[in-house]
């Protein structure tokens, strides 16, 4: 990659995505470029996502023309400047970003081939999935848990296949493992989607969006279609505690993963466990509050996130420290058992 590339990639980042901006710098630095590539693509297409006021097929149009950039560069401009055309991407660091599609797709064709490939892959599930997933949009949840499991599929699964596919072509020793790890990693990204689906519940539901399953809630003797002030009810919290439950099997999914890649590899090591040990306490948080009403209320603490960093830090090149630190951060988290995931498992089918 051009220095030109690099340097346009190190400035975006860090407006977009603080965490990544800490995360990806703990990578060999032959997977740093298009782990940022990758990142600032996904951001690009979440843009689209994000703005609730855009009607569902004004969006498919948006995920289509950034398909089409990313084969064409030439209609780069044109996909960028339709979007932010329409006045709905609002917050300048977004509308930076966007401006800056042609660039951040320039950087993109001088990644190697092999890394290219892996990249798009995952955008044209991630864009496909989502404009899907626009029409099951709603306050009340979705229908049921495999609607949840193929939505973290396509926002988060395969953003792990593709993280697979680049830690195995920088170490081919990696290669045996392939298929394993990418079924590992499907699950790794459920985890923490889910995880981030508990914590912003509420502040989605202000925005008209609800991903909760209405049959995990069902289950429990709530239906959230008819419901009030779920947050005061205990079969609210009931079913909360089960996707705590069910995050967290996802997330020792995750665990493995992480133990899988070589000792050596301290830098892919850091960058998976930060991941999991924040998706843990935040995890924690939530099941120590199940009745919480906004996500600061279960944010971690910075104070938090520093020792977990120290931690995986200190940890990332023994299996032994990290399964103990693993096992630290998650006492507590309720368990469920493998029977009754259903068809919240993850892998079960893909969107």
């Amino acid at each position: 990659m051009t220095p030109e590339s690099l340097a346009l990639q190190d400035r975006l980042l860090p407006g977009v995505s603080r965490t990544f901006a800490l995360t990806i710098p703990q990578l060999p630095e032959e997977l740093r470029p298009a782990i940022t590539n990758a990142y600032l693509l996904c951001r690009i297409a979440d843009t689209v996502e994000d703005s609730t006021e855009m009607a569902p097929d004004q969006k498919e149009l948006h995920y289509g023309r950034l398909l089409t950039a990313l084969d064409d560069d030439r209609t780069a401009d044109a996909f960028a400047n339709a979007l932010l055309e329409t006045g709905m991407i609002r917050d300048p660091l977004e509308r930076e970003l966007i401006g800056e599609t042609r660039g951040v797709l320039t950087a993109h064709r001088e990644l190697p081939q092999p890394q290219q490939d892996a990249l798009r892959t995952c955008l044209r599930t991630m864009c496909h999935g989502m404009a899907r997933f626009e029409h099951e949009k709603n306050p009340n949840g979705l229908a049921d848990r495999a609607l949840l499991r193929d939505y973290c599929y396509v926002v988060a699964g395969c953003v792990g296949e593709m993280l697979t596919e680049l830690f195995v072509d920088a170490n081919p020793r990696l290669a045996p493992q392939r298929r394993e790890l990418r079924d590992l990693a499907v699950a790794f990204g459920q985890g923490l989607q889910m995880t981030n689906i508990l914590k912003d519940v509420w502040d989605d539901r202000r925005r008209g969006i609800c991903w909760l399953p209405r049959d995990v809630f069902r289950a429990h003797s709530l239906d959230l279609e008819t419901a009030e002030r779920w947050h005061t009810l205990e079969s609210y919290r009931d079913g909360i505690r089960f996707l705590v439950a069910v995050a967290y099997r996802h997330l020792q999914c995750a665990r493995d993963y992480t133990l899988r890649i070589p000792a050596e590899e301290t830098g892919i090591r850091r960058f998976c466990s930060w991941a999991i040990g924040m998706a843990l306490y935040t995890l924690r948080n939530i099941a120590a509050n199940t009745g919480f009403t906004t996500g600061e209320q279960v944010k971690i603490s910075r104070r938090r996130v520093r020792l977990i960093v120290a931690t995986c830090n200190l940890s990332a090149s023994s299996d032994r420290l990290l399964q103990l630190a693993f096992q630290i951060g998650s006492r507590g988290l309720p368990q469920v058992k493998e029977q009754e995931i259903g068809r919240l498992r993850a892998g079960e089918n893909h969107a």
